[in-house]
């Protein structure tokens, strides 16, 4: 007995000391990276001032650090109050009506099986569903409000709430892989610009997002040890991958462009305005009391802005060092360099840029998805794949740091890394698939 204690003894407080490790590891990860953005652009200025004589570039970046905490309250968290008083209110209005209820056991037994640690029923699934269903049809101010309430709602099944729960980070990266089947904005931007057909990245779009969204699926799976064989996973994954397919070919074989455009524009508004009538007739006739339930329910959308505040300025700030530092310049020259000593064409490296931004700010990635159709053209290659990238990944840092930090997560376990890889299998789907469709 006392040589199994002797052994067991070590090996338990090997393993203690192992798992301390990792956990460490999870806490310094956004650390590390965090204040990695402003040394490498310290750096990376340094040597821009040093060698090529550039003067200004520590009055861009110190001015982009005041800019980007405006923007994170002034033009982010503040209008952001006002969606998610909205957009809570709505919610609590479906959950009173039995509405959001219902949506959840329609996908119970699906999310079951790639969200095991949330109960059957709980309210958590009906959330998880609105948001990825305003997520699909590009309506991002709708969907923003429903991820949030449903992080608050898988937060009260987390048992550690300094850590995400293996739920909770398979959420987040399903949402940071951007599955979006109406890239309206995007659309919307090509046409301001004068493509002559805005639609044409329609297709393109989802096929990079669909790949994003698949790696994301199959990388936290793997992590966390889930069985994608299950029929019922099998099942649903099938149904979701025919019905885009169907829904391509419709789209290529029955619509013209213009109606193309005129149908993504139209359906997602019309379902999202559905969707808020279809709740308030549903409270009407259980006899609830509607206005009183959205009040309370919009009571909440206040705070949760202003919880995230400090979590959106860090982040911002330390991604608009990067951004005004020039780093993705060299990153550019570099893969330039790279590509071209391997024979490949090299094409694709001017779109790259958005690419690169996208995991890090979306107005970013916009405004270089924008420019580089400005400078290349926009019915161009390079004008094209920009606009491919933009609808085939999220903004993972930006994501993690409003979702996490809204009910006070500090580490990130793998969150980050899973949803990075997400991003690049979205990125190399966008490079292939404009590369079919438009080289």
């Amino acid at each position: 007995m006392a040589g199994l204690h002797s052994f067991i003894g070590p090996a338990y407080t090997l393993a203690a000391q192992s798992w301390l490790c990792t956990e460490n590891r999870h806490f310094m990860a956004l650390n590390y990276i965090w204040s990695g953005f402003f040394i490498v652009g310290f750096i990376a200025a340094l040597l821009q001032w040093l060698f090529l004589g550039d003067t200004e570039i520590f009055k861009r970046i110190v001015d982009g650090t005041f800019d980007s905490a405006k923007i994170a309250v002034m033009d982010i968290a503040l209008p952001l109050a006002g969606v998610m008083t909205l957009w809570l209110g709505i919610m609590n209005v479906g959950e009173r009506a039995g509405v959001v209820d219902w949506f959840a056991r329609i996908i119970a037994p699906f999310f079951s099986r790639i969200f095991p640690g949330v109960p059957r029923n709980h309210p958590a699934t009906g959330h998880m569903v609105m948001n990825f269903s305003a997520n699909l049809l590009g309506l991002d101010n709708a969907a923003t409000p429903f991820g949030l309430k449903a992080m608050e709602s898988l937060q009260t099944l987390n048992p550690n709430k300094d850590e995400p729960t293996d739920a909770q980070i398979m959420f987040l990266v399903l949402h940071t892989s951007g599955l979006t089947l109406i890239p309206v904005a995007i659309m919307a931007q090509r046409a301001i610009l004068g493509a002559a057909d805005p639609s044409d990245v329609f297709i393109p779009c989802i096929i990079g997002t669909y790949a994003s969204t698949m790696a994301g699926i199959i990388v936290v799976a793997i992590r966390q040890r889930l069985n994608l064989f299950n029929g019922v996973v099998m099942g649903w994954l099938g149904g979701i991958t025919a019905a885009i397919v169907g829904m391509v070919y419709y789209f290529i074989n029955y619509l013209t462009k213009p109606e193309i455009e005129l149908v993504s524009k139209v359906a997602s508004n019309l379902v999202l305005f559905s969707i808020i009538i279809g709740f308030i007739t549903m409270a009407l006739r259980k006899k609830v009391n509607v206005y009183e339930s959205f009040i309370e329910g919009a009571k909440g959308g206040i705070q949760t802005s202003i919880t995230i505040i400090p979590y959106l300025v860090g982040m911002l700030v330390a991604i608009g060092v990067i951004r005004n530092s020039g780093i993705f310049g060299f990153v550019v020259n570099g893969f330039n360099w790279i590509f071209a000593g391997l024979g490949l064409n090299t094409d694709f490296v001017p779109a790259l840029p958005t690419a690169l931004m996208k995991p890090l700010s979306g107005s970013g990635s916009k405004a270089m998805m924008i420019d580089a159709m400005k400078t290349y053209g926009v019915d161009s290659f390079v004008g094209r794949l920009a606009c491919v990238f933009q609808g085939s990944a999220d903004t993972t840092f930006y994501i993690v740091a409003l979702y996490f930090g809204s009910v006070g997560i500090k580490r990130t376990r793998y969150a980050i890394s899973a949803g990075l890889l997400a991003d690049f299998a979205g990125i190399v789907a966008a490079i292939l698939v404009a590369y079919l469709f438009f080289h």
